[in-house]
């Protein structure tokens, strides 16, 4: 005779299997040892060097920062309408972004740069009316956004990439009431990624502290408090490894320096690519500097067709690099990364020229 099935057996189930899988299933780990990104124990892009460059232990990356977008003013969503459809569509845009990782990472790419609050969709803003945050305005979470940042992390959990999650962008975090909100934001943005069971998200407290923010907090003289937060909390004895990042060629400040997992750096406004070099030679002089990976995770300059160029420049003092390309005056819908509505795919050639020059460095 087979044994009852009791209704309360079926109960537990229900509740733990869910829990259970959430906790066991991941399959990607970052790790930071000395100067060097650590994937599952291995170092990233291993025995790799690249015209006698080392590359082992770089996080290559691109600045992908609208992948969660949405606008939340009806007054503006008419600016990122699809050329096809003539509407926006938040969770098409997730979706296609989803779609195209495994592309990005058969290219090299391990790493990309989300945002929370996104970045600007023209490139660069003065005013920015639309409304994208991922925070209500006392700091807890929209369910909406999560989800969508579910679909990616769970995607590069199982490719092995590992995203650099931004949680505030200037002209965004206004939408946040106070510095009680702000804190409350950091607090439940960590905690979900923990509950999650990620182990594959490094942290990015918000984007140019330096830049315009309108809490103190989020400013320089203090970001390094959310920094500490960040660091401090931690399920099963697992925490995230977190940083923030300046405008473009900024060399970071002591307290940040730290207090940072690791270093990002900036190359935005450097047009002689010996100054990239200047700039990581600088941040390593900061008193507090412990040996910490240095990232740029956000430069506008290219010339990948160049033998010195900001990408080589930072391979060459042993820095990551970070793509950031935005759709210019009269380009086309497949340009750049950052404009909404954003193609996702490698198909300019401004994108061909850094994936292939990605591929080439990396031995993918």
């Amino acid at each position: 005779m087979r044994p009852k099935i009791t209704l309360l057996f079926l109960l537990l189930l229900t509740f733990i299997v869910p829990i259970v899988n959430s906790q066991t299933t991941r399959n990607t780990l970052v790790e930071i040892k000395e100067d060097q990104f650590l994937i599952n124990g291995e170092p990233t892009y291993e025995g790799r060097f690249w015209k006698g460059n080392k590359i082992e232990g770089l996080l290559m990356n691109s600045r992908m920062v609208q992948g969660v977008f949405d606008d939340l003013n009806p007054e503006t969503t008419v600016n990122w309408e699809y050329p096809d459809t003539k509407k926006w569509d938040a969770e098409r845009n997730t979706n296609e972004f989803v779609a195209h990782m495994p592309a990005w990472k058969s290219h090299g790419l391990l790493s990309f740069t989300i945002n929370l609050q996104g970045g600007s969709p023209f490139g660069y803003s003065q005013g920015q009316p639309w409304i994208n945050t991922a925070f209500n305005e006392d700091g807890t979470l929209r369910g909406d956004y999560f989800n969508r940042l579910e679909k990616i992390l769970d995607q590069a959990d199982e490719l092995g990439m590992v995203p650099i999650l931004g949680l505030f962008y200037f002209g965004q975090d206004e939408r946040l009431k106070d510095e009680k909100a702000v804190i409350h934001a950091v607090e439940n943005a960590v905690d979900w990624i923990l509950e999650k069971g990620y182990r594959n998200v490094l942290i990015e407290v918000n984007n140019e502290c330096n830049v315009r923010y309108d809490h103190e907090i989020l400013q320089p003289e203090r970001v390094h408090e959310l920094i500490e937060l960040v660091k401090n909390r931690e399920k099963d004895g697992y925490r995230l490894l977190v940083s923030t990042s300046y405008g473009g060629g900024t060399v970071p400040k002591e307290n940040v320096v730290k207090a940072a997992d690791f270093i990002l750096l900036h190359g935005n406004g450097v047009k002689d690519p010996k100054n990239i070099t200047g700039q990581v030679e600088a941040t390593r002089e900061v008193s507090g500097y412990s040996n910490q990976p240095i990232v740029y995770n956000e430069d506008d300059h290219f010339n990948f067709d160049q033998e010195l160029n900001n990408f080589t420049a930072a391979v060459s003092s042993y820095a990551s690099w970070g793509f950031f390309d935005y759709r210019m005056k009269d380009e086309g819908y497949e340009q750049g990364y950052q404009s909404v509505p954003v193609d996702w795919g490698i198909n300019s050639d401004r994108k061909k020229g850094f994936f292939n020059l990605l591929k080439e460095i990396t031995g993918y």
